[in-house]
């Protein structure tokens, strides 16, 4: 009789636990800016900003895929092309992907020429330790796709946020290869 309580009472704390768990927001999840603010971000002296909307083809998927060697969850792709003065100033693409079990979501802007020129953390929902700090994110301005872009390679780490890193890593190389496909100068606009 005493076995089946003790069960009974370990069965009740670990329901109790678990809906606690289940029901709890991560304490350190952080969102840096809003969607206009990250457009400011991206274009700060742009006249005009167009939103561009892809659905890509599975031949489209399946290069771009070779040439980020990265997954691409989606066959939509939106990236914001930025103009002034009657040219396009660059172009911004959003990368919102599971870093360990949460999300983060982080801004790719790309100049003319298909280079990176600034990466900005929008919002981070792993504990603050793992989040990569603006000086790392540095590291990939003038930065274009090649077999260098790796962490260990042209990238270096980050100690302790190994998996931040190497997600910050494909979301990058997943906007490259974007750009190489869909918006570089001969590529098939929409």
């Amino acid at each position: 009789m005493k076995t089946r309580a003790n069960w009974t009472r370990a069965a009740l704390l670990a329901l109790v636990i678990s809906a606690t768990l289940l029901g709890r927001q991560p304490a350190d999840a952080v969102v840096f800016y809003a969607r206009d603010e990250m457009l400011e971000l991206a274009f700060p002296d742009a006249d005009e900003v167009v939103t561009r909307s892809f659905i890509i083809t599975g031949e489209q998927k399946t290069r771009l895929e070779e040439l980020a060697r990265s997954r691409f969850d989606s066959r939509l792709l939106t990236a914001y092309e930025g103009w002034r003065d009657g040219r396009v100033t660059g172009w911004a693409l959003l990368d919102t992907h599971n870093v360990r079990t949460l999300p983060e979501t982080f801004l790719v802007v790309l100049a003319p020429s298909g280079k990176v020129t600034a990466t900005h953390m929008l919002a981070f929902h792993e504990p603050t330790e793992y989040l990569p700090p603006p000086r790392w994110l540095k590291q990939f301005d003038g930065q274009d796709l090649d077999n260098d872009l790796r962490v260990g390679r042209a990238i270096a780490g980050i100690t302790g946020a190994t998996l931040s890193a190497r997600a910050v890593e494909g979301g990058i190389r997943r906007a490259l290869a974007t750009w190489q496909v869909l918006l570089a100068p001969g590529a098939d606009l929409p």
